[in-house]
């Protein structure tokens, strides 16, 4: 089963987006919990999509492509930014108390411990993060 949505780079897309992903859940009859992985992944990727990807005064669109396949679900985002590989972002500090850290830097970080595989490919002039997990029936 696969489901493909397009939406603009900005934030007041996120509803739609949440809405695409309940409906490819309910439509696949897939564990009502464990969609919440994938929930956290779109918004995380998507949100850094629109923050630091769409330079200001553009409007460009995210792609959102859903796969599911022998168990598995693949949420794939492409973009239209310039090029970008959020996989070589060093790792967050999880030790310092939290008061002494600086905000922000740990989207990715839980997109990479709630996903079993991530990757990122430059696709032409697209940028597109693989995320993909393996679903318990």
């Amino acid at each position: 089963m696969k489901c493909r949505t397009r939406v603009r780079s900005e934030a007041a897309q996120l509803p739609a987006l949440a809405k695409f992903l309940q409906e490819f859940w309910s439509a696949a009859a897939l564990p009502p919990a464990q969609s919440l992985a994938f929930e956290i992944a779109l918004e995380e990727i998507f949100m850094n999509v629109v923050t630091h990807g769409t330079p200001a005064g553009s409007h460009g669109h995210v792609d959102i492509c859903l796969t599911l396949e022998e168990g598995s679900l693949t949420l794939a985002v492409e973009d239209e930014g310039p090029p970008f590989d959020p996989l070589l972002l060093p790792s967050p500090d999880t030790h310092t108390r939290l008061e002494e850290r600086r905000v922000g830097g740990l989207g990715v970080y839980f997109v990479r411990q709630l996903m079993d595989a991530v990757s990122y490919a430059r696709v032409g002039p697209r940028n597109q993060l693989r995320m993909m997990k393996h679903l318990e029936r």
